[in-house]
């Protein structure tokens, strides 16, 4: 394998770091998110990424404690869900609980929409900035280290920016991001205002076409890799977060090593979009990207 980068910590704009690569825990239910997460950390990860509607957060706390790596030496983020805005405190207390800690190092809004139930009603009466305003005094509390967002476009980092009473800035906006959905307009003005791009769904999601693409192959054969090792090098030399998720102990220990692409091959990379086509994998019936 070629060279690696180094993939240890980024910056948070509040003067903390975050492990760059982070074990993804969505669709994994609690008994393989405890052996993923005991698997992930045993074998260099300190970055853990779950959500309270994951349903898994009791599975995660379980595979750290198995996995006798130290609380204060783990990176844990969670995220609260959309029919939790109103509350946010009671919402993360039920987190805390279930992941058996006291507090998470990054806390997001999942997603900046309320709904009243588990389908796509929304409560017109609340909005994320509210809610955003709501999470600032957690900080103080010491039950969150970080907040931040997640699924965030442009124009409402822009209007959550503006507001007055925002006095704490997301430290990272958590978004779909690979070689097909690169969203240069909202990374670089992320950029901008020193918010960290955290990429989920780095390797397109499940039956992605980006693990089979000829150009990430060729790549892979280059640089004596497999084809989702070269999607999460290219996420982290863009200096983004990036959230690989497995329940299976080789990939996971596979998805944490990276090697360093040439200028020319990393441009090959976040240009892939241009050949193949925009593909969102991700989009629910909120409309929140419309």
């Amino acid at each position: 394998m070629a060279p690696s980068l180094d993939k240890t910590s980024l910056p948070l704009n509040d003067g903390t770091k975050i492990p760059a690569i982070a074990l993804g825990t969505w669709k994994s239910e609690n008994k393989d998110a405890a052996n993923a997460v005991k698997i992930a950390l045993q074998n260099g990860y300190k970055h853990i990424d779950t959500a309270s509607i994951y349903g898994n957060e009791e599975g995660v706390g379980q595979g750290i404690k198995e996995s006798g790596v130290k609380r204060e030496n783990i990176y844990l983020t969670t995220k609260l869900w959309n029919t939790d805005h109103v509350n946010p405190e009671a919402a993360l207390d039920k987190s805390l609980e279930k992941l058996g800690t006291d507090y998470v190092d990054l806390y997001l809004i999942h997603w900046p929409i309320s709904i009243d139930d588990e389908r796509a009603a929304k409560a017109e009466d609340y909005d994320f900035i509210q809610t955003y305003k709501a999470l600032q005094p957690l900080v103080k509390t010491g039950k969150v280290k970080s907040i931040g967002i997640s699924n965030f476009t442009k124009e409402r980092v822009q209007k959550l920016l503006a507001d007055k009473d925002v006095t704490i800035k997301p430290v990272v906006n958590q978004i779909e991001a690979h070689p097909l959905l690169v969203q240069p307009e909202l990374t670089d003005y992320l950029a901008s205002e020193d918010i960290l791009v955290e990429a989920y769904s780095p390797l397109g999601s499940d039956g992605s076409p980006l693990l089979n693409n000829p150009v990430v192959n060729e790549l892979a054969e280059k640089y004596g890799a497999n084809s989702g090792q070269i999607l999460i090098s290219w996420a982290v030399q863009r200096k983004t977060v990036v959230l690989p998720k497995s329940v299976h102990e080789q990939r996971i220990i596979d998805n944490h090593k990276t090697v360093e692409f040439s200028k020319e091959d990393f441009e090959k990379l976040t240009n892939l979009s241009g050949k193949y086509g925009v593909h969102r994998t991700n989009n629910p019936p909120w409309n929140v990207f419309n």
